[in-house]
């Protein structure tokens, strides 16, 4: 379930006028814009920003960037995109930070649905002139970039047939391939990037249940250094619970020696329209503290402000 209520009975107009009020002064009014902005849907703000250029012949986020700085105005305007040009720009940023973030291409790849994945490539070649595919292929190499290549490049059958033949076969080669590095890798790429999730994970399980741990698990405890092992792991934790995947990146955020704020911004950010109350509570079940008050103690400012709202905390 999402955090974000929006209002039913807003007006794009309205809003507009206001915000342009709210950039008038010496410096923006950052509560209201967090006011308005942080308590409406993604086809309102799409209402708002073209009433915007319609009222003030202006780009709306481009004003916002002028007027707002740091953490804050990374979050807002990654929020004020729609869905697909947002993880455009997120898988951008990740593959322009190199080794570092190439997790979050799997991550973007194997959340989103076919339909969804395929807006993405879309709204990334129309934004970079350039396919999501070659700018992978070219900042990767080896192993990492055949299964990056193809997890981007994958539309997934969606139903929810299972072949329990073929996840007892698969979960065996992928148990080959988690081994002491060794096996065939081409096979567990390609059983990666072409099952449907439905299938990936009846493998999963099959694994789990051959060898008394998952293959995330398994991943994590031998491989956690290597790059095409690192990026492996994402998508089999993103295919199997994105929940739980999202919540582990939530924590590590929070726990880091000063806190990671684009892994934080970018979780409760996409979620906050679809799972984040969902994600929430596993946090809490998983933490014993509530995700507001964690997001509160490590954040400050507009920031901290703006994120609580998402987070769906009342003034």
């Amino acid at each position: 379930m999402a955090t974000l209520i929006a209002p039913s009975n807003h007006s794009s107009a309205e809003d507009a006028e206001a915000l342009q009020k709210a950039f008038k002064g010496w410096g923006a009014d950052d509560k209201t814009i967090i006011a308005i902005l942080g308590h409406r849907n993604v086809h309102q703000r799409q209402q708002i920003r073209k009433a915007y250029e319609e009222l003030h012949q202006e780009d709306l986020i481009k004003r916002l960037e002028s007027e707002i700085s740091g953490d804050f105005e990374r979050a807002m305007y990654r929020w004020m995109l729609e869905p697909a040009d947002r993880d455009a720009v997120l898988a951008n940023v990740a593959i322009r930070n190199g080794k570092k973030d190439l997790h979050v291409i799997a991550e973007i790849a194997c959340v989103l649905s076919a339909e969804e994945l395929l807006a993405v490539r879309r709204a990334y070649r129309h934004r970079y002139k350039r396919s999501l595919e070659e700018d992978v292929a070219a900042n990767t190499t080896g192993h990492l970039r055949q299964l990056l290549v193809g997890l981007v490049s994958s539309y997934r059958y969606e139903g929810d047939e299972i072949n329990a033949r073929l996840a007892q076969s698969e979960a065996n080669i992928l148990h080959e391939t988690v081994k002491e590095k060794k096996g065939n890798y081409e096979e567990a790429i390609r059983i990666l990037t072409t099952r449907s999730k439905t299938q990936l994970v009846a493998t999963f399980n099959r694994y789990r249940d051959e060898h008394a741990i998952s293959i995330s698990k398994k991943l994590l405890d031998n491989q956690a250094s290597d790059d095409f092992y690192k990026a492996l792991h994402t998508a089999i934790r993103c295919i199997n619970d994105h929940k739980k995947y999202y919540e582990k990146v939530l924590r590590n955020a929070i726990k880091k020696v000063g806190t990671d704020e684009d892994a934080l911004s970018r979780v409760v950010v996409t979620r906050a329209e679809k799972d984040l109350r969902d994600i929430k509570e596993l946090y809490y079940k998983r933490n014993s503290v509530h995700l507001e008050d964690a997001v509160a103690k490590e954040t400050s400012g507009d920031y901290k402000k703006f994120l609580l709202t998402l987070l769906g905390k009342q003034d």
